[in-house]
């Protein structure tokens, strides 16, 4: 899933402005989900028309098809293919296809037992399109609940990762245009090979300063600690505990801690401990930040 370009813009803001991003993504999620309920009601009422007389398991004749993409065949059979391939470590198409038939004749089974031991419960779900309805009992509505849950849980994932990925560089372009650090003196092109999980990096002569960007909360050590293992000489996140603070001074390593109040000019003090040439910035940062995002997104 890609963020649009205006949920990045927003998130860069709130980011450098000390606000919390993530109503941004989830707003995102929300969207994303709810057309994906609406168009799949709207394929489960055509499906259901067409072929409740013809075929027994109208859902597996339809939603199972094999010439559908095998992401929707792992959602429909209430899989996603990230599990799929922690499961088998390989998501090829012919290892989603089993591994969807099997668990989705499994998840029908378990279903139906819990149909016969709560016999006491009725659900019927009916949906209603510009007139047309189809109501599905309990066992296929529980299977179209199950495969919204599915959906809903693979957009979160997909969400916070593209997040993180799509924003990070963008993020520290907005810091370096904001700062004014010459263009000679930061980069996120050419890499060399022992730097290719390296975000960002700044310049200074001939030394490459290493940048990590994490997106991540107090609760997230583990990510921290792999920013440490690589030997970063820059850390910025969105929040950073009072350990990670300390790690990394004792590392040498510099830190920016944007949630704190104004946390974005201490990137002031980490560029003048590298010596990289920069200009303080005590402008309107609101202003400033429109005019440098419109610009670098033009680019």
């Amino acid at each position: 899933m890609m963020l649009t370009e205006r949920v990045i813009i927003n998130i860069v803001k709130r980011l450098i402005s000390g606000q919390d991003y993530r109503i941004e993504v989830v707003a995102l999620i929300n969207a994303e989900f709810m057309q994906f309920a609406v168009d799949f009601f709207k394929k489960v009422i055509d499906a259901k028309l067409t072929n409740q007389s013809v075929c027994e398991d109208w859902y597996k004749h339809v939603f199972l098809d094999t010439h559908l993409s095998p992401d929707d065949i792992a959602i429909h059979s209430g899989l996603n293919k990230k599990t799929i391939h922690n499961m088998f470590n390989s998501a090829t198409r012919q290892i989603v296809l089993d591994a969807s038939k099997e668990h989705y004749e499994t998840l029908c089974q378990l279903i139906q037992n819990l149909v016969d031991e709560q016999s006491e419960i009725d659900l019927t779900l009916t949906i209603k399109i510009n007139g047309v309805s189809v109501d599905l009992n309990m066992n296929e509505s529980l299977i179209v609940i199950n495969t919204l849950a599915v959906k809903r849980a693979a957009l979160r994932g997909g969400a916070w990762s593209t997040a993180g990925k799509q924003v990070e560089k963008l993020l520290m372009r907005t810091l370096c245009s904001l700062f004014q650090v010459p263009h000679e003196n930061f980069t996120q092109e050419h890499n060399p090979e022992s730097m290719r999980e390296v975000d960002f990096y700044l310049t200074k002569g001939n030394k490459k300063l290493r940048c990590e960007v994490k997106l991540m909360g107090r609760g997230n050590p583990e990510s921290a600690d792999a920013i440490f293992a690589r030997e970063s000489d820059v850390f910025i996140g969105d929040k950073l505990s009072d350990k990670n603070k300390a790690q990394a001074e004792q590392l040498n390593v510099q830190w920016v801690e944007l949630r704190a109040k104004n946390g974005y000019k201490r990137l002031e003090k980490v560029l003048e401990h590298f010596g990289v040439p920069f200009t303080p910035f005590n402008g309107d940062l609101h202003v400033e930040l429109d005019r440098i995002l419109n610009g670098l997104l033009l680019q």
